[in-house]
């Protein structure tokens, strides 16, 4: 029951260590926890302000990178376009070019065939000729070896030679 109805001399020992732990605690604790939490409020207040600015900076890299991104893509069609046209050119050169060649081999192969052509029939008409002259050379030598008929000849080429 004493706490609930303290003596006096309980109450003035309890004031007097109140008033030695608080002026304890003031001189030497509170100076120190407000220097605390006043630090940590700085911190805690810089590290916001550096994630903002790091927020920012990421936003302001973002938009970058999707400028860059943008360039690149536009650079790439254009070169893909390029590459196409230029495709597209060596395509048509390759093909004029082989039809060139192809013409040419063509006219040569014709100019050719035309040479060999002509080259067979002079041989041809050759042989002919050879052919003809060993048939008629046969044929003269059978009918002038008839002796009637070697006059017959003799006699008609002078009357020919008269006549003309």
């Amino acid at each position: 029951m004493e706490l609930i109805n303290p003596q006096l001399g309980l109450v003035v020992w309890m004031t007097v260590v109140f008033l030695v732990l608080l002026f304890i605690l003031g001189k030497f604790g509170w100076p120190v926890v407000t220097k605390m939490i006043s630090e940590r409020e700085t911190l805690i207040q810089n590290s916001l302000d550096e994630a903002k600015k790091a927020r920012l900076e990421m936003e302001q890299l973002k938009y970058n990178n999707d400028i860059l991104l943008k360039q690149a893509m536009e650079e790439r069609d254009e070169i893909l376009k390029e590459s196409r046209l230029l495709g597209e050119t060596f395509i048509q050169e390759a093909r004029s070019k082989a039809q060139d060649e192809a013409q040419r081999i063509i006219s040569s192969a014709r100019d050719s065939i035309n040479y060999e052509k002509l080259q067979a029939l002079t041989e041809l008409k050759n042989q002919i000729a050879t052919f003809s002259i060993d048939i008629a050379t046969k044929i003269l030598e059978q009918e002038l070896n008839d002796n009637d008929t070697k006059k017959k000849i003799i006699e008609k080429r002078v009357s020919d030679f008269n006549f003309n």
